[in-house]
């Protein structure tokens, strides 16, 4: 089936937009890599961390409707 003009493959204005900026900043991909790194690609806890973070209590004020 040909449908003429609409037969094109349809890209949004934002993936327009992120498209020339990823061919004007090459590096960036690296970059979003690298804080991704960071913040989020880390090793699990080991059992001593585990039970660190499990033992830690912060006691909490109880909530008040009005101040």
């Amino acid at each position: 089936m040909n449908f003429g003009r609409h037969s094109q493959i349809y890209e949004s204005e934002f993936g327009l937009f992120i498209d020339a900026l990823k061919r004007a900043h090459p590096e960036l991909e690296e970059q979003q890599r690298q804080a991704r790194a960071i913040w989020w690609d880390r090793p699990p806890l080991s059992p001593p961390e585990i039970d660190r973070a499990q033992s830690v209590e912060v006691k909490l004020k109880p909530y008040s409707y009005y101040d």
